[in-house]
């Protein structure tokens, strides 16, 4: 029985490969590990009905997270795997491993991740390479939801949004300058907190704000990230997530205007990887 997890901050997608040799998929929250610790992730893994009923005779589970990025991050995530799979071969690698795996599969390119964070890294054909990239929420992430939530919040706040949209926002999402700082300081996740504010845009593409707001993040993370590369016109650029995924449009422009050769854009890994995965074990 094969498991194969990928996913960023917000969400994992699952896909099993049954001893029937069926296949089933199944979605979790996120497990980044920055954020939950092992018996957070272990509950994590307890609520799942169909991991209760196989896990003791999974055979390997591969698991591609964001947060997954460092020995002491995997460990937290690996050892949880561990507790719930005892049988199993666990191997733990970053998001951004796995969105290489799924968009270039054996050749070199950009990989891009735009969710509720964002990253990026090169890809030779075999061996990643991450950049002084994904510095989190606070200090980066430019062009993801959690950037452009916080843009929308900041707006909102300051009143510089415009006032039909603000009247929208305020009905929307019930907020104050009090609650958003009690989401931002006292709650978990803020990351999620920020990034759930991005259907806002998309419920709103027609308006000029809105486009405007995506327009200059996602210029922003392509000068920041992509530009950083000295090849980075010779390459293909694949992005991942839903951010990339639902402004595809608008993406595609700001790469044209940066002579970015734009690759794969999906909003999920989990079936390319899942695929790449099975094929390179012998499922």
């Amino acid at each position: 029985m094969l498991i194969v997890g990928s996913g960023g901050s917000s969400r994992v997608d699952w896909i099993c490969l049954l001893p029937d040799k069926s296949i089933q998929t199944i979605e979790t929250r996120g497990l980044n590990p920055y954020f939950l610790s092992e018996k957070e992730i272990i509950k994590v893994l307890n609520s799942v009905k169909l991991f209760q009923e196989y896990s003791s005779i999974a055979k390997e589970i591969h698991f591609f997270g964001a947060g997954c990025n460092s020995p002491d991050k995997r460990e937290i995530v690996s050892n949880a795997l561990s507790v719930k799979f005892k049988q199993a071969f666990i191997n733990v690698e970053s998001d951004l491993l796995g969105g290489a795996f799924a968009t270039c599969g054996n050749k070199p390119g950009l990989n891009c991740i735009l969710g509720t964070g964002s990253n990026i890294s090169y890809f030779d054909g075999e061996k990643l390479f991450e950049g002084s990239y994904g510095l989190g929420y606070i200090l980066g992430d430019e062009g993801s939801g959690s950037f452009f939530g916080k843009k929308l919040i900041t707006d909102f706040l300051y009143e510089k949004m415009p006032p039909e949209l603000s009247k929208t926002f305020k009905i929307r999402y019930h907020t104050n300058k009090e609650l958003v700082i009690e989401q931002l300081y006292k709650k978990p996740l803020p990351n999620y907190y920020l990034a759930s504010h991005t259907d806002f845009l998309d419920n709103n593409l027609d308006h000029p704000y809105c486009i405007d707001i995506i327009k200059k993040g996602l210029s922003d993370y392509i000068q920041t990230h992509v530009c950083s590369y000295a090849n980075h016109k010779e390459l293909y650029c694949h992005f991942i997530g839903p951010i990339a995924f639902k402004f595809e449009t608008i993406l595609r422009e700001v790469c044209k205007e940066y002579q970015i050769h734009v690759g794969k854009i999906i909003e999920k890994s989990a079936e390319d990887l899942f695929k790449y995965v099975r094929e390179k074990e012998g499922f």
